[in-house]
């Protein structure tokens, strides 16, 4: 598969304390088939020098240290602007709980050859533990609910008809944008920190009139929730996590939907999440409930952040 000298690809990884899954997707990323790529990892302030000691097994990374946790959207951001003030051509995020084929990139290449009105380009992607089960085929959006549906979610490959579709909205655990794409959309908005920012940027790109593909044959597997999932007082999930979850999805709404939409699907996720506290104080996980309390408070009532531009 020949492609032209002038692209070129920067892949971005952020770690926060997660060295094993970071070495084990940069070691699946040195056998990448792929001309021109760069590999970047930001550092979100991980303890132990990880940063350091990554690049220390792995010297062909380029290293930025942030000097405390920007999150998912600003780690992630810190990483894009390097790319863009060093020229390349196309930016990926990678989540770094990955592991990839070698022709994946290449792959997903072909596909913005193929489909020249693309802005973003997702892989196919499957549990790392179970290559047979889908983990995220792209994503729909459902404008009257304000729901984010991630397509063949747990479906079996075999049994999913995998296709180079149109997508409504591209899962930030890898996707690979066109530079003119990104500069005309902006940068990762970082005022949901972590969740929903994949889905809320995806719809801001469709906005600017550049579609969303899906690269069928690129095949990513996930550990799924790395970062997210260790043991606490309440459970695997910190309350941290509901909390950006409850309050980024009325961030999203906020930001994409007016009228009867808006009325229709803040209603419906009120209700969801009432149901989540009920279920919280039945097993007494106060923690969790006071999560979602706050974030249903901030999320209809903090004032929304715009997503920064570049330069």
């Amino acid at each position: 598969m020949a492609f032209t000298p002038d692209l070129s690809v920067a892949i971005i990884l952020v770690n926060w304390n997660g060295f094993d899954f970071t070495a084990a997707c940069l070691q699946s990323l040195r056998k990448v088939e792929f001309p021109d790529f760069q590999v970047i990892v930001v550092d979100n302030a991980s303890e132990n020098s990880e940063g350091k000691r990554l690049l220390s097994t792995f010297p062909e990374i380029l290293l930025i240290e942030n000097p405390v946790n920007l999150g998912f959207a600003g780690g992630n951001n810190s990483g894009i602007r390097r790319a863009l003030e060093d020229g390349y051509t196309h930016i990926m995020l990678l989540n770094n709980d990955t592991e990839v084929e070698p022709d994946f990139l290449g792959e997903m290449m072909l596909v913005f050859k193929i489909q020249k009105n693309l802005g973003i380009v997702q892989p196919l992607i499957t549990f790392l533990n179970d290559k047979t089960k889908i983990w995220s085929a792209g994503g729909t959006w459902n404008s009257f609910l304000g729901r984010a549906i991630t397509r063949g979610d747990r479906n079996e490959i075999s049994a999913f008809q995998a296709k180079d579709v149109s997508l409504d909205w591209a899962t930030g655990c890898c996707l690979l944008i066109k530079r003119e794409a990104l500069l005309a959309a902006g940068l990762l908005n970082e005022g949901y920190f972590a969740y929903f920012e994949d889905v809320e940027w995806s719809l801001r790109f469709r906005k600017m009139g550049y579609g969303i593909g899906l690269a069928s044959k690129a095949m990513v597997y996930h550990e799924a929730g790395a970062s997210s999932k260790k043991e606490h007082a309440e459970g695997i999930l910190s309350p941290r996590v509901f909390y950006f979850h409850v309050r980024n999805q009325f961030y999203l709404i906020r930001q994409n939907l007016e009228g009867l939409a808006f009325a229709a699907s803040v209603t419906y996720h009120i209700f969801r999440f009432l149901a989540w506290m009920g279920y919280f104080c039945f097993r007494g996980r106060f923690k969790k409930l006071q999560a979602v309390v706050r974030g249903i408070k901030d999320g209809l009532g903090n004032k929304l952040e715009k997503a920064p531009t570049w330069p």
